[in-house]
């Protein structure tokens, strides 16, 4: 299988970061690549599933739903005042959320959030914040792509160094692909949810367990995404509940990376069981 080099380069280039996820922004095939193009390119990678990545809002509008509201009488609106301030901000079209001059970020993005749940605002447009690479991502670097047609690819040393060691970690050892085993199936949703007690007993985290701390024990053998969606399953059957992370100056870059991304506001972080 092929794809076109400036698409190849991203792949490439998320091989140097940690945890094969990095933001947007430093995986450009080249600093010559404009943003349009970089995210065409990042959308193709997700339709072909070899990325995935996380999106933040940078515009809302209303819906007509949204706009029927705000004819309503001020005694009779729905709307809490922070809603009816944001949604006012809107009548003559799309803005970012920061020019609704509501503060703090948080009290904004939670009143954006309830006002898109209950059909008042919607996402008029977004851009692509973080990056990552997949399992498919990784089985095509791994075992199919084939460099196809003339001419020369231009690589960095590094990417040849990134590329080689990835090779060596992710083959080395096994003799047959990985990539059909069921991982989920090494670590089920309830032992999953029995570890989570007991890293917070062991850390004495109070019920508020880092993410972190469980990344690193599922992963590996299980991927980010895999750990992510047996979380929002428990989460789902209410037998956990996740808190976004406010105050981040006791945390490392890397470990503040380790939340789940949310379209609006803060990464989920902290682990609370039920």
């Amino acid at each position: 299988m092929n794809i076109d080099v400036p698409s190849l380069k991203i792949l490439l280039k998320l091989l140097e970061k940690p945890d094969y996820k990095a933001p947007v922004g430093q995986v450009k095939p080249n600093d010559k690549t404009k943003i349009s193009e970089q995210t065409r390119l990042c959308r193709q990678l997700k339709e072909q599933k070899y990325i995935d990545y996380s999106e933040e809002t940078t515009k809302i509008k209303l819906t007509s739903t949204g706009k029927e509201v705000l004819k309503l009488e001020l005694k009779n609106t729905p709307l809490s005042e922070t809603e009816l301030k944001i949604l006012q901000g809107c009548i003559k079209g799309a803005i970012a959320p920061s020019q609704t001059k509501i503060t703090p970020a948080a009290k904004r993005d939670e009143a954006i959030e309830k006002a898109m749940q209950r059909g008042f605002l919607e996402v008029a447009e977004t851009k692509i914040k973080e990056v990552w690479l997949t399992d498919e991502g990784k089985e095509f670097l791994a075992r199919e792509y084939v460099p196809s047609g003339g001419g020369n690819i231009s690589l960095s040393k590094g990417m040849i160094g990134d590329y080689l060691r990835f090779l060596r970690k992710y083959l080395g050892g096994s003799t047959a692909p990985s990539f059909n085993n069921d991982k989920v199936q090494k670590w089920g949703d309830d032992e999953i949810l029995q570890l989570i007690k007991d890293l917070d007993r062991e850390l004495g985290t109070e019920n508020y367990l880092p993410i972190f701390y469980l990344r690193e024990k599922l992963q590996p053998p299980m991927s980010r995404d895999e750990v992510d969606q047996a979380l929002y399953r428990l989460q789902r059957q209410d037998k956990l509940e996740m808190s976004c992370l406010v105050e981040s100056v006791r945390y490392t870059n890397e470990q503040i990376q380790s939340g789940i991304p949310q379209d609006i506001g803060g990464s989920l972080f902290f682990l609370i069981t039920n």
